[in-house]
């Protein structure tokens, strides 16, 4: 996946490291060139310039990108550069980081955002999971119950689909919690039956987290 990161702050650098140990290629744009200079992001492209003017994201193809982040620590900059890549470059997804809790009524689909959200990790989760069908994402990890939250959404054409809950042996220490579907959340009762397009959200211990790549192996079993 191609991800174009505007904002080399800490968030927008936590973000970028976090997807590149992912394995995505990962551009950041940022005005400052001390920036380029970071040690903490290796293999990760740079362009330095003021990605709210038009003439410099053209540089950076935001039109071959799977997804903007917006990140910097500006929300008119984040703003605009999502505005700017659903408009003007036709981006499949942006994701847009809310710094003021009071602007964050502005973040919706007018300003070309999809995802407005200030979590770093949550930002990468979210990224991933715009494009990754298919294949187990990451949420977030609950330190204090030492958990972790994961979505896997079922593609179409899967064998899965069509089969009940009950029908699924889960990997250890993982819990199917909740099924998504057309954004309304439904109990995974025992009868229930998956369908085309399902996100799945799991629980695992911090221990069987490794296990969560065994998702994807179950339902094509």
């Amino acid at each position: 996946m191609k991800v174009l990161i505007v904002g080399a702050g800490s968030v927008g650098a936590s973000i970028a490291k976090e997807l590149k140990a992912n394995g995505h290629t990962v551009t950041i744009i940022d005005s400052k060139p001390e920036m380029k200079k970071r040690t903490d992001l290796p293999g990760v492209r740079w362009h330095i310039g003021d990605a709210c003017e038009l003439s410099v994201l053209r540089q950076v193809h935001p039109n071959k990108a799977d997804v903007v982040v917006a990140a910097t620590g500006d929300d008119k900059a984040n703003l605009m550069v999502s505005l700017l890549a659903r408009s003007e470059f036709g981006v499949p997804r942006t994701v847009a980081r809310v710094n003021n809790p009071r602007n964050e009524w502005l973040f919706d689909d007018s300003w070309g955002v999809d995802v407005a959200v200030s979590t770093p990790r949550l930002m990468t989760a979210l990224v991933e999971e715009a494009v990754e069908v298919g294949d187990v994402v990451r949420l977030l990890t609950l330190q204090a119950g030492g958990a972790t939250l994961a979505e896997y959404t079922v593609p179409d054409g899967h064998p899965v689909i069509g089969y009940r809950v009950d029908h699924v042996q889960w990997p250890v220490d993982t819990v199917l919690t909740a099924i998504l579907r057309e954004y309304r959340p439904i109990t995974p009762d025992e009868d229930e039956r998956f369908e085309r397009g399902d996100e799945l959200i799991f629980l695992t211990a911090k221990e069987g987290e490794a296990t969560l790549v065994e998702i994807p192996e179950i339902f094509n079993a």
